[in-house]
């Protein structure tokens, strides 16, 4: 009878201890929470978001000639939406031609008064020479007359015959500079009708440049390809009502969607771990199901301000190694960078190391007890540390400071 009656009461209390252990209250503050040391491969990633763009692209221009007809400001009246995949010859936008509109229409005023010089120099020209013409025929004429005269007065005074033929030398002689005259004269109204006449050609010559330069302010694709919004100086998309240089007319890209790469910015932290070739794996906010592998082809030295920010930031460039028909230029994209990599190392949660007075350690479990040893530490990412010395694989360590232990035993490191 009194060996049941203990058995009863054995069993009652390991009924109460496990309730209590169950259901008992406890300060989950202060619980401690364990981990084993593990041993396997490190890996530390940096992660950034970036802009995909094409690392290949032909851009489309506005009118070339523009800055000689002293128009330096391109307004851009009207583009496809961003995305049209467009064939060759295809309508791209037009800008606002107003400004050579206006040139064209003072340009003809100009030639009207130039050809009605013109008309007016032709008319001068050719009454001038006429008169001089008609002269020259009327002095020919005077002196066959006075030759005849001479002629017929072999009869007459000497003095007479001696006026006649002075009369007739004189005029000979006003006849040749008449001649002379006329050729000069002539060779002026030439080069004045010439000088009248350029005028016209060069106005006319102007017209037919800027009309065609007004045709320019049409915009039509060279290739067939998708029209691609680019930024302007300050970095807004140009677009519908943007103005843009004319020593940088270019309103849109045609990019080649065969070569991606992502444009991203690292802060003066993470620069430090990017260089070249290092592998990155892409992924896109509009496609989370799509990742790309790619490598770093370029970092940059240095560092730029990002407009809002006066934080130093370092431009990177990954090259997506793969295409995906989904992919656009503008998406926005997450890089994955493999930074480090480095086999068979052990590893422990960054919550597991504590450090006091420059001393790393861990709190670790030995049977029924706890060590605090001091720990060597190598390189961490975001989740854990490499252990280089001072602890095993398989042991347990503590996430969090057990309570009621004593600190200042701690076992150090052996040279």
């Amino acid at each position: 009878m009194l060996k049941k009656k203990l058995i009863i009461i054995g069993a009652i209390v390991i009924l109460v201890a496990i309730s209590y252990s169950l259901f008992g209250t406890t300060n989950d503050e202060n619980s401690p929470i364990t981990t084993k040391v593990i041993k396997g491969k490190f890996i530390n990633e940096v992660v950034i978001s970036g802009e995909a763009q094409s690392t290949s692209s032909k851009k489309i221009n506005g009118p070339s000639s523009a800055r000689r007809f002293k128009v330096y400001q391109l307004k851009v009246q009207d583009i496809v939406a961003e995305g049209t995949v467009v064939k060759k010859g295809g309508y791209i936008g037009r800008f606002d031609a107003s400004e050579v509109n206006g040139k064209i229409n003072d340009a003809m005023l100009n030639l009207e008064s130039a050809e009605s010089k013109y008309t007016q120099q032709q008319l001068d020209t050719t009454l001038t020479l006429k008169q001089e013409r008609n002269a020259i025929k009327d002095l020919s004429f005077k002196i066959e007359d006075d030759k005849l005269e001479l002629k017929s007065s072999i009869y007459e005074s000497p003095t007479t015959i001696k006026k006649l033929e002075i009369n007739i030398e004189k005029n000979e002689r006003d006849l040749k500079e008449k001649k002379e005259d006329y050729s000069i004269k002539r060779r002026k109204a030439i080069a004045k009708m010439v000088q009248v006449g350029t005028e016209v050609s060069k106005i006319k010559k102007k017209i037919e440049d800027l009309s065609k330069l007004q045709k320019e302010f049409t915009i039509y694709s060279e290739d067939a390809g998708m029209v691609t919004y680019i930024k302007d100086w300050n970095g807004n998309k140009i677009k519908a009502g943007s103005t843009i240089s004319a020593w940088n007319p270019a309103m849109a890209s045609l990019p080649d969607l065969t070569k991606m790469e992502s444009k991203t910015y690292s802060n003066e932290v993470d620069i430090r771990k990017m260089k070249k070739g290092l592998p990155v794996t892409i992924g896109f906010d509009a496609f989370p199901e799509i990742e790309l592998q790619g490598v770093i082809t370029d970092v940059a030295n240095i560092g730029e301000n990002k407009m809002g920010s006066d934080v130093k930031l370092f431009q990177v460039l990954i090259k997506l190694n793969e295409t995906n028909e989904n992919i656009r230029p503008g998406m926005t994209t997450s890089n994955r960078i493999l930074t480090h990599e480095i086999d068979s190392v052990l590893m422990a949660p960054l919550e597991s190391v504590f450090t006091k007075d420059s001393i790393s350690y861990a709190y670790v479990k030995s049977g029924y007890s706890i060590k605090k040893k001091q720990v060597k530490l190598g390189m961490s990412n975001n989740e854990v540390i490499i252990i280089e010395k001072g602890l095993k694989e398989g042991e347990t360590i503590f996430l969090n400071k057990p309570k009621d232990l004593d600190d200042k035993n701690i076992t150090l490191l052996s040279e």
